[in-house]
């Protein structure tokens, strides 16, 4: 058996911001356009008229104040309201593939690793471009990496996930060092046009490498523990699979093809259901909330972290002890908890410990302890 070792992550960040006064002048002109054409059936009571968005509404409801997306033009034209990514051709890279290899190559300079060392890539995404071929085969031919490499999806917990996949490989011998990468292309999955949600996501990809910590040339995080737990739910829900072609003629513009929410619902359910997963996972390994230095959590909505701190350590976590991405990046599905990581873990010290956990559509929800170690 062997101690699997996080020893490397990577970021990448798209060019485009787009803040949240930008976003709302976009979506009250596409108000503007949609009431002034449905005027008639509005006055008639047939039709609801849409409201305005505003800063305010988006920072009170979300902590989020601008989010990193692929393409702004499209999103911020009210005719348009969703990014206009061209369509690639099959020689080309893909996407999700180019931002993957980006934050691959980071993690992979941050352990000291060249990708040919690399022997597993896990491409784990709640939205993923195509169904096959695996984007994870591209981004290893891409890389240059050996042995395999395969998709995984669990909406936004995939991160966590994969880790713990790759860490029970590593552990069993199986395969030697792994590249668990999370490109999300968020913004085009998003209504942009649903004043609920038009706010919610942003763009990003995340690598995380994970080797025998006996091969870390450098500080690492030792993988203490794993934990991942699953419940059906349909309060966050995206329909838009391989059927939307087969609709009946007519029927366009299907509202449930993007992202769905039940905004009240999932707050009721997932907020206890990470609470006591996080706590049992804890009490099992023997943690007290006192042995735990930071926790990067999932950056969904600043409320629902705020409330899982303090259920986690019983009081109101500092600012560095449960550090938050979201206000800059929003919601990046399953990165979010590792742009934290990676960002805020810098400065632990050997010996220090700290909980990474990711929840979202599934339900869903993985936990994974790691602790500072010095290198060999």
């Amino acid at each position: 058996m062997y101690t699997p070792a996080i020893t490397g992550t990577g970021v990448f960040t798209p060019q485009n911001v787009i803040t949240n006064a930008e976003l709302v002048e976009a979506f009250n002109g596409y108000v503007d356009l949609y009431n002034a054409e449905q005027a008639e059936g509005i006055a008639a009571g047939e039709v609801a008229a849409k409201e305005y968005s505003s800063e305010e509404f988006i920072v009170k409801a979300s902590g989020i104040q601008q989010r990193y997306v692929i393409d702004k033009t499209g999103v911020l034209d009210p005719k348009v309201m969703h990014p206009l990514l061209r369509q690639r051709s099959d020689e080309e890279p893909s996407l999700m593939a180019e931002m993957g290899l980006d934050a691959a190559q980071k993690a992979l300079a941050e352990a000291g690793r060249s990708a040919s060392e690399v022997d597993l890539v896990i491409c784990a995404a709640s939205n993923m471009e195509r169904a096959y071929p695996a984007i994870a085969i591209e981004i290893q031919t891409l890389l240059g990496a050996t042995g395999f490499a395969f998709d995984m999806n669990v909406a936004c917990s995939s991160a966590t996930f994969g880790i713990q996949a790759a860490a029970d490989m590593i552990r069993s011998g199986s395969v030697r060092r792994a590249l668990v990468i999370n490109p999300e292309i968020c913004s085009a999955h998003l209504e942009w046009r649903d004043r609920d949600c038009h706010f919610i996501f942003g763009d990003v990809a995340t690598a995380t490498l994970l080797e025998r910590s006996t091969d870390a040339t450098g500080d690492y995080f030792e993988v203490k523990s794993t934990r991942c737990a699953t419940e059906f739910s349909n309060n966050i829900r995206n329909n838009n699979g391989f059927l939307r072609r087969s609709r009946p003629s007519g029927t366009v513009d299907r509202r449930d093809m993007q992202f769905m929410q039940n905004g009240r619902k999932v707050f009721k359910e997932v907020l206890p259901m990470v609470s006591d997963h996080i706590a049992t996972h804890m009490t099992e390994e023997n943690i007290a909330a006192a042995d735990l230095k930071r926790l990067w959590l999932h950056q969904a909505n600043k409320t629902m972290n705020d409330f899982i701190g303090r259920k986690v350590l019983g009081r109101t976590p500092e600012p560095s002890e449960q550090p938050n991405i979201l206000q800059d990046y929003a919601n990046t599905s399953s990165a979010g908890s590792i742009i934290a990581f990676s960002k805020y873990s810098g400065d632990m010290a050997p010996g220090d410990m700290g909980l990474i956990c990711s929840f979202g559509a599934g339900y869903s929800v993985g936990s994974v302890v790691v602790q500072k170690q010095a290198a060999g």
